[in-house]
């Protein structure tokens, strides 16, 4: 080989490798390989992000080197981070873990890229002495870095190691908790609750690290940023802290749990966008900065065409999925409290998951936690739209003897809570969805559309579009309201909810055998939600499987056994055409109804 194909130079190389990687394999080969292409992404991410080259990813293995030792430090712990937040919710028996080693020295570096030598060798080296999760570094790495990163390194001593003559004295690093300095000079206690939201927790966007090497892409991740940000605050239900704060910390390598300390914040939201030819790749993930657990991950692809268009594309679909990541986190927070602890937003966020849970039980038991919370703050709005959907689900499903009445409680609260937030949109969601089962079709129609106007990433918001629609006999438009709120939250406590919608839609559609099918899906989902056996029963009804549709009929009535004869069917429901009424009960007399 000739010299010219050569090059010797000074680098920083990262050599990193799975502990455990066959014993993963061997409990559970498909899982394993899944997590290992989750993490190859990761390791790219954050090596390209330092200005670093990925070398090779052979096996269970990275190669990778570096112009800077400080680079190379800073992707190592960027990616021991975001794969502990990856790995979060795995037991600890599956989960992968990775060994990080660091080394500055001399590389042959051939024409194709691939490098050898010394230098290649101590880093695996070093790997090797590192613990899972861990990152070991030699010498010349922790002098190089030394003063310039927010890191402490755990003096080894000299260790040998195979095939190299020398010992190599090593160090371990791990993050330094940073303490803000913040508070000792405003007197302002900056981790306490934000004034004025009741002791919600807030969310910080932080800048989209811009990954394509291209300085002109720099406007769409901060764009796209901005939007997400400005979306966010339509919520009104969670505080999001300002721009000017989180955006401060655009280039900066920090700790998320220090961030969330010196902003205030109890989530952060960070990402990365990458431009190659014509595709573009946006990534986001969910932190919980008290813990640093990962809540929420996506990555999303798209064809360059209208940047514009796409970016308005992935604000709708990121804050979409964020409203439902935050929701769980923060009820099974609450849930986890003393009772005689709970605030206002605690005792929401305990109702609203025994709510969801759609059993006469549960709504008995989240009542009077929305009841609580609305005593201990009658100005906030989530309460009395907790307090609403309860009593728009106990006329639905006739667990009251009076629905028009118990409507008529709902339609109360929905006011109220619009008096308490005019501009909030799950207020007029409820309302509209009241409204609509109702009869006051034209007027829940207005509401839901200004629903979608305060806040577009609302999944909720569309939800009720749906309701409207199903009650105005407009199935297709009813559709694609569900289908919308679907692809806005994937991941919904309430997709259960959507699955009967759009269930409900297709069969009004006549389109049965579709309904048949996502009824299915629905039931198996949530076998407690009384219309997900209603539809099924209609649907199978009207194919003429008549074994299924009893059984699934026979569910329903145990679930709902006041929906006894037509009147009582009546009772529930605001159609505006009497024949699509009919044609709902159609299929279940088919089923063997006998109302």
């Amino acid at each position: 080989m000739g010299e010219s194909l050569l090059r010797q130079r000074l680098a920083a190389i990262l050599a990193a490798d799975v502990a455990g990687y066959s014993r993963l394999m061997a409990a559970d080969e498909r899982a394993t390989v899944s997590a290992l292409d989750a993490a190859r992404g990761i390791f790219r991410d954050r090596i390209e992000g330092s200005h670093g080259r990925v070398i090779d990813m052979a096996g269970d293995s990275v190669l990778a080197v570096f112009d800077t030792a400080t680079g190379a430090v800073t992707a190592a712990l960027a990616v021991q981070r975001s794969l502990g937040i990856m790995t979060g919710g795995v037991p600890d028996g599956r989960q992968m873990r990775f060994r990080i080693g660091i080394h500055l020295g001399d590389v042959i570096e051939k024409a194709d890229g691939t490098v050898y030598g010394d230098g290649v060798n101590i880093a695996a080296r070093l790997e090797g002495l590192a613990e899972p999760g861990g990152i070991v570094v030699s010498d010349s790495i922790r002098n190089a870095v030394k003063g310039k990163l927010d890191a402490h390194f755990r003096d080894l001593g000299e260790r040998t190691v195979k095939n190299i003559a020398d010992p190599v004295r090593s160090y371990a690093v791990t993050p330094v908790a940073e303490t803000s300095t913040l508070a000792a000079a405003t007197g302002v206690d900056i981790s306490a609750p934000v004034a004025g939201f009741g002791g919600r927790p807030a969310l910080a966007v932080l800048p989209f690290a811009n990954l394509s090497g291209d300085p002109e892409q720099e406007y769409f991740a901060d764009g796209l940023a901005e939007d997400i940000l400005t979306r966010l605050a339509l919520w009104r239900w969670v505080p999001v802290i300002a721009r000017n704060s989180s955006f401060s910390y655009k280039g900066r390598a920090a700790d998320v749990k220090v961030i969330g300390r010196e902003l205030g914040a109890r989530y952060v939201l960070e990402g990365s966008v990458r431009k190659g030819g014509n595709r573009l790749r946006v990534t986001g993930q969910l932190i919980d900065a008290e813990t640093g657990h990962h809540l929420w991950a996506q990555r999303y692809d798209r064809v360059l065409e209208d940047l514009f268009a796409i970016q308005d594309e992935l604000t709708e679909g990121i804050v979409g999925a964020l409203e439902s990541a935050v929701g769980r986190a923060e009820t099974e927070r609450a849930r986890r409290k003393p009772p005689s602890s709970l605030d206002a937003w605690d005792a929401f966020q305990r109702g609203w998951w025994h709510a969801h849970r759609m059993t006469r039980e549960d709504f008995a038991i989240a009542m009077p936690l929305y009841r609580r919370a609305a005593e201990l703050d009658p100005g906030f709005a989530p309460a009395h739209v907790g307090l609403a959907g309860i009593r728009l689900y106990e006329g639905l499903f006739l667990w009251t003897e009076r629905p028009a009445e118990t409507f008529a409680e709902g339609l109360a609260s929905a006011h109220a809570a619009l008096a308490a937030d005019s501009l909030d949109s799950h207020s007029h969601m409820i309302l509209g969805a009241l409204l609509a089962v109702t009869g006051k079709h034209d007027e829940a129609l207005v509401v839901c559309q200004k629903a979608i106007e305060l806040n577009p990433s609302s999944a909720w918001a569309y939800s009720a579009l749906w309701t409207v629609h199903l009650y105005r006999g407009e199935p297709e438009q009813g559709i694609r309201a569900v289908e919308t709120a679907i692809r806005l939250s994937p991941n919904d406590m309430g997709m259960h909810i959507w699955l009967v919608a759009l269930a409900l839609l297709h069969y009004g559609a006549r389109n049965y055998v579709k309904a048949g099918e996502v009824a299915g899906l629905a039931v198996q989902r949530a076998p407690q939600y009384p219309l997900g056996w209603r539809i099924l029963a209609n649907a199978l009804g009207q194919l003429g499987e008549l074994d299924e549709a009893r059984d699934a009929l026979a569910r329903y009535l145990t679930l709902s056994p006041g929906f006894t004869n037509e009147q009582a069917a009546r009772a529930s429901t605001g159609f505006r055409d009497e024949a699509v009424f009919q044609h709902y009960l159609e299929g279940l007399r088919k089923a063997g109804w006998k109302g």
